[in-house]
């Protein structure tokens, strides 16, 4: 189903209604029976993460999902009286932005020794567990390599109108977009998102946008892999006619978005949270990735990602500190080009 660009305005709608619901959001009472983890990452990954760890360790965990942006916020706004011990994302800007207020617990060696240094920042409040890469999903029934964009920039040509798609109003995209804003700039995020405006066809969500590619309605989009490699594991149904363009050599279109974990500074269980964080982080947490059906890379000290996945040395990724991707800058910047 191919959207039209009144979604653009449908988008700002929505957007002021989540800032509405994460006020909304009822308290949790805290959990003494074990610790209390606001899921913002894939629910059956961290479900697996989460069983895995109590089956070793006898900890209980109780699960709230919620979005990124959301949970973030929520904590914000929380402050010392978050029910929550571990907060997980999909994306980093959101554990930045709750680190920004003062509200993670730092991490111990112990714990950040699990992960290499370009997965977690250099402040040491919390460590990246997960990753993704961005990707140009394409029709191969419509499209060559040769056709295909070489950087992610050159989706701004006129050329390009009408014949890409994304999903503007996810916290995925607005990673990407965070990404570009610490690479290039803000003038030239800017333009790239005015050019956007004008370009893009947007789709509520990645999967959605990717099966507008098979389905013929787009040409191509800029989602992150593991949509791509879920789907070819099942039926392939909704990517049969997808092929994969990597951005490569360090373009802002090779972004690799971290997900992140910490422990709440406001937690009454740091020992047990911290324990979490740590195996979802290690061994056990990473032969998930490895063996389970996310296809979400493994990020640990020698984890192995699962086969089917581009390698991630391969990637040619663009070095992007972690904690320095501003969320709020962002969501000004594509308001400003009225995208949001």
């Amino acid at each position: 189903m191919r959207v039209g660009t009144s979604m653009f305005s449908l988008s700002r709608v929505l957007s002021s209604s989540a800032l509405i619901a994460i006020v909304l959001l009822p308290a949790i009472g805290r959990c003494d029976d074990g610790i209390v983890v606001y899921n913002a990452q894939h629910e059956s990954l961290t479900k697996a993460w989460a069983e895995g760890f109590t089956k070793e360790t006898g900890i209980a965990v109780t699960l709230r999902k919620g979005s990124d942006t959301e949970f973030a916020n929520q904590i914000v706004q929380e402050g010392k009286a978050s029910p929550a011990d571990v907060f997980v994302t999909e994306n980093s800007p959101a554990m930045a932005l709750v680190d920004r207020a003062g509200l993670f617990e730092p991490l111990s060696s112990e714990t950040r020794a699990e992960v290499p240094a370009a997965f977690q920042p250099a402040n040491g409040h919390w460590i990246g567990v997960a990753a993704r890469s961005t990707v140009f999903a394409y029709d191969k029934t419509k499209l060559k390599e040769a056709d295909l964009p070489a950087s992610i920039v050159d989706l701004s040509d006129p050329i390009w109108k009408g014949r890409w798609a994304a999903s503007p109003s996810g916290a995925d995209f607005q990673a990407i977009v965070a990404a570009m804003l610490t690479l290039k700039g803000e003038d030239a995020t800017l333009a790239w998102l005015t050019a956007m405006k004008t370009n893009a066809v947007p789709y509520k969500g990645n999967s959605t946008a990717m099966k507008a590619v098979n389905a013929g309605a787009i040409e191509g989009a800029v989602i992150y892999h593991y949509y791509y490699f879920g789907d070819q594991a099942k039926t392939g149904e909704n990517s049969g006619n997808v092929g994969l363009h990597y951005f490569r050599h360090q373009d802002p279109g090779a972004f690799v978005s971290i997900s992140g974990a910490g422990v709440l500074a406001s937690s009454q269980h740091k020992e047990e949270a911290e324990r979490f964080v740590k195996w979802i982080a290690g061994k056990g947490g990473q032969s998930v990735l490895r063996d389970g059906d996310s296809f979400e890379y493994a990020v640990g000290v020698d984890a192995v990602s699962n086969p089917a996945l581009t390698p991630l040395a391969d990637l040619q990724a663009p070095t992007v500190t972690p904690d320095a991707l501003d969320s709020a800058k962002v969501s000004e910047l594509m308001t400003k080009a009225g995208l949001l």
